[in-house]
Parts: C-alpha cells; sequence; structure tokens
C-alpha cells in the first residue's frame, strides 16, 4: 500500500443524510457522493468513508438472517494537537461523547458519538510521542 493510498472505512448509519450533515459540517470532511437514503462516501485527507444506510446492499441481511447495525466498538480514529480544544469545539456543535476524557502512557483520548452511535476516536499523543506519532 503507497503512503499517499486512500484508506476506505465502511461505517453503518441509520440515516446517511443525517450523517452526511455530521461529518462534514462537524468533522470536515467533504462530500464524494451522495445516493441517500441509501449510501453516500465522504473523504478527509487519505480517509474515505462509506456511509451505508439500511437501503444500501452493506445494509442486506448475511446468510444467517442478521442485520448490520451501526454501533460497535471499532472506529476511526483522529489525532489532535490540543485534546480540550477539540472536545470544547464538538461539544459547542452539539457533539455528543461516550466518555470523559482518558488519559494513559500514550496521551489523551475521547470517543464522539456520530448520529448512528459509532464512534469517532480524537486522540491527542503524550509530548514524548509525538514526534512518533506525526511519521
Amino acid at each position: 500500500m503507497h503512503e499517499d493510498q486512500t484508506v476506505n472505512v465502511r461505517y453503518m448509519v441509520d440515516d446517511v443524510d443525517e450523517a452526511l450533515a455530521f461529518y462534514t459540517e462537524v468533522l470536515g470532511f467533504e462530500v464524494l457522493t451522495s445516493a441517500a437514503p441509501a449510501f453516500a462516501d465522504v473523504k478527509r485527507g487519505n480517509l474515505r468513508l462509506l456511509l451505508s444506510g439500511p437501503k444500501s446492499s452493506a445494509g442486506r441481511p448475511m446468510g444467517d438472517g442478521e442485520q448490520p447495525v451501526p454501533g460497535g466498538w471499532n472506529r476511526i480514529h483522529f489525532m489532535v494537537d490540543d485534546l480540550d480544544a477539540e472536545v470544547t469545539r464538538l461539544q459547542e456543535a452539539g457533539g455528543k461523547f461516550r466518555n470523559d476524557v482518558v488519559e494513559g502512557p500514550g496521551g489523551r483520548q475521547i470517543l464522539l458519538f456520530d448520529p448512528a452511535g459509532n464512534f469517532v476516536e480524537f486522540f491527542e499523543p503524550a509530548r514524548e510521542f509525538r514526534d512518533l506519532a506525526s511519521s
């Protein structure tokens, strides 16, 4: 995989239009395509996020009948220089968080819910790890 190659991640969402508004207006993604209410994709840097609603092919039941749904603990992860400022900005934009800021040896993080209940992690690396995290 080339360093500048786009990485694709699929999120199941309940409402494609609501997810589009959240990812573009709150998190700064750009819309690539929209086939709402079934599907849309957005891009930020080298990340292409596929937003698949219940009417998309990815939303169809599996062979055993299980229905794909939003949520879970997998998440996209954004590194930030100032987590406190980012949390304030997201709160002012109406963001809802799963937890308070957690601090560990590698840095500080918080989990933001998207409108469908998927997580978006914001992470501020500890000072001693900042150079490693940006490479």
